[in-house]
């Protein structure tokens, strides 16, 4: 057959703007075969693909198109509950699937995850792996099929700001696990694990090395001996020891052979006349005071760290890991038991008075022993509220000069420890969880006071040794267990807004 050239069937196809869809592309592939038949059989022709009569052909498989018959529509069978959220029964706003393949709510799981604290389905409880992400090919239907209750639904995930608070830090715990897995030996909380563990190991064999070798360890007698059987020589290391003050009287002391019997029935005015003849009121009060304290104790109170826990051991071992875990309980614990003794000088230490200038220097025990005044008890109880661990650094900062590196690891791990605690009440206020704090006080309550009676009922079976151990342990470990603890918190995406 001719090709056909009149000009009058010859017909422009239509210009078309761009984005618009051409009809063909929905034909139906049963008139796509027609039309390729009709083709081959020569039956349409072109001479160009700028002569061709476009709009015939369109208007032909329009026509086709009409004379088959339409299968129904699938999306009419379709219902919301093939699409609702397991949680909240509602249309899924950006689904996420975990791996038993359950579908949620992004925000749904949130909220779950951050009330329960589990890696789990809310519905079969199977644990999830890795971190659940949103599917997107069943986020993109639900957003074609139910447009309108979707922007509905996210608008009003958007207005509430539980929900927002829920999904950053779901997100954020995302993003920290995957940080977690890509650098899991890396980083400086490896770096201490392995300083830690070598420090162990040296500290256990010399620990290990001191108790075979049987070597005691050297303190101040004084302290576990009776007063009543104090030589001349040890009375006058007791007034040595009482400050440089005191040298003034020491001849005094060496001539008369006072010993311990002769220096429990010494007072007021023995001393005034001679031939101690100790005549500074000042003086005469502060020795007044060791002589009290000794005939209460029997022995030489103890002047360092070293010599309370040659006195005390179970109470500074007590003392040392209490005040770590729960510094506010156990400052309550010593103003109700143990006031004058340990309380008194401790906020003393922390808090000290306004003194005058010309205030002797030598009545600092006497001071101790005195009622704190209105400025000092408020002073102390901010910080007792606010920064318990600061008043522990304070009282070693007071100690330096007597125990200088000891010091300094106290008040380093003061620092972390005070870090660790802002990093935790972050934490809840960006759960929204500070609401749950009275019913942790309570737990920590009941933890402590159980750890005490155990501790207490324990103790006499512990050997020494033992004890040692933790003791230094706990003084200058503890720091470096610190240390990665808190470069861990800080890692952790939920403080780095601090």
């Amino acid at each position: 057959m001719a090709a056909i050239s009149c000009a009058s069937c010859i017909t422009t196809p239509p210009r078309r703007t761009r984005g618009e869809i051409l009809p063909c592309l929905f034909v139906h592939p049963l008139q796509r075969l027609q039309t390729h038949t009709l083709l081959s059989h020569g039956q349409m022709a072109w001479e160009s693909s700028e002569d061709c009569d476009l709009g015939v052909l369109l208007d032909d498989l329009s026509d086709l198109s009409e004379s088959q018959p339409s299968k129904p529509s699938t999306t009419d069978n379709i219902s919301e509950h093939e699409f609702s959220c397991h949680c909240c029964y509602d249309i899924l706003v950006n689904p996420t699937t975990l791996t038993c393949g359950h579908n949620f709510c992004r925000h749904c799981l949130a909220l779950w995850w951050e009330s329960s604290h589990k890696n789990e389905c809310p519905e079969c409880r199977e644990k999830w792996e890795g971190f659940p992400k949103i599917n997107i090919l069943l986020r993109d239907a639900t957003d074609k099929l139910f447009s309108e209750v979707v922007q509905r639904r996210r608008a009003e995930i958007q207005a509430d700001p539980k929900i927002s608070r829920s999904l950053l830090a779901f997100q954020r715990y995302g993003d920290n696990l995957g940080r977690a897995r890509t650098n899991q030996h890396k980083g400086a909380g490896f770096f201490f694990s392995g300083v830690l563990t070598a420090l162990t190991c040296v500290a256990v064999m010399v620990l290990v090395y001191h108790w075979s070798s049987g070597v005691v360890e050297q303190h101040d007698l004084l302290i576990s001996k009776p007063v009543s059987h104090w030589t001349p020589e040890e009375v006058v290391s007791w007034l040595e020891h009482l400050g440089p003050w005191a040298e003034l009287y020491k001849e005094s002391f060496q001539q008369e052979n006072v010993n311990g019997r002769l220096l429990l029935m010494l007072g007021d005015e023995e001393l005034l006349k001679a031939p101690y003849s100790i005549e500074n009121q000042a003086h005469r009060r502060a020795v007044l005071a060791e002589l009290d304290r000794i005939k209460a104790l029997g022995v030489k109170p103890p002047q360092n760290l070293w010599e309370y826990k040659a006195a005390h051991a179970g109470k500074s071992l007590f003392l040392l890991y209490a005040l770590k875990r729960s510094p506010r309980l156990t400052l309550f614990y010593l103003y109700l038991f143990d006031y004058s003794e340990t309380f008194l000088p401790f906020l003393h230490t922390c808090c000290p008075a306004i003194t005058h200038i010309d205030q002797s220097v030598e009545s600092s025990f006497l001071k101790t022993q005195l009622e704190p005044s209105w400025r000092q008890w408020v002073e102390f109880l901010v910080k007792y509220v606010v920064l318990p661990y600061q008043l522990i650094a304070e009282f070693a900062w007071d100690w330096l000069a007597v125990h200088y590196w000891t010091s300094r690891f106290v008040i380093v791990n003061a620092m972390l420890l005070s870090v660790l605690e802002g990093c935790a009440l972050w934490r809840l206020w960006a759960r929204a969880g500070i609401r749950t704090l009275p019913h942790k006080m309570w737990n920590h309550l009941w933890k402590m006071l159980s750890q005490g009676f155990a501790f207490t009922l324990l103790w006499p079976f512990v050997p020494q040794f033992v004890c040692n151990c933790l003791f230094y342990w706990a003084l200058y470990f503890s720091p470096i267990i610190n240390i990665d603890l808190v470069v861990q918190q800080l890692m952790h995406p939920e403080t780095q807004a601090l």
